[in-house]
């Protein structure tokens, strides 16, 4: 199993379609063999789906997330760990052991409509902390 973690300075980053790196963990037989840093280019929502796709990524921890990346995932067949936040090895640990806490409503729906003033300035409407 492969697993991405959307990342930023060790935590899990909170905006999946703004994240410049994703750390991957190789996994067998429940426990993380190998972990790498892979930056994530100039890919933009649309394309981080085939961007993980093409890495092989069965699954994807992350923050905040839109709907229209959210069915990108799925057609990619990335099963989405929403809603997480908190040190990005951490979360790994705890899906592996099943004790993640995450959500499966995850959104980041205010696309389109002040983006930059809703997560950076205040008045965030999107149910998590947005670092974009």
């Amino acid at each position: 199993m492969r697993i991405a973690v959307t990342y930023d300075n060790g935590l899990v980053f909170q905006h999946f379609g703004h994240t410049k790196q994703f750390q991957i963990f190789d996994v067998q037989d429940g426990q993380v063999v190998k972990e790498e840093i892979v930056p994530a280019g100039d890919s933009g929502h649309g394309a981080l789906a085939g961007f993980l796709k093409g890495l092989g990524v069965d699954a994807l921890i992350c923050g905040g997330i839109g709907m229209g990346a959210k069915n990108a995932l799925a057609q990619a067949g990335i099963t989405l760990y929403g809603g997480v936040s908190g040190q990005a090895g951490q979360a790994v640990q705890e899906l592996l052991a099943g004790s993640l806490q995450y959500s499966g409503e995850a959104n980041c729906d205010h696309h389109g409509h002040g983006h930059g003033a809703q997560c950076g300035g205040g008045g965030h409407t999107c149910g998590h902390t947005c670092h974009g």
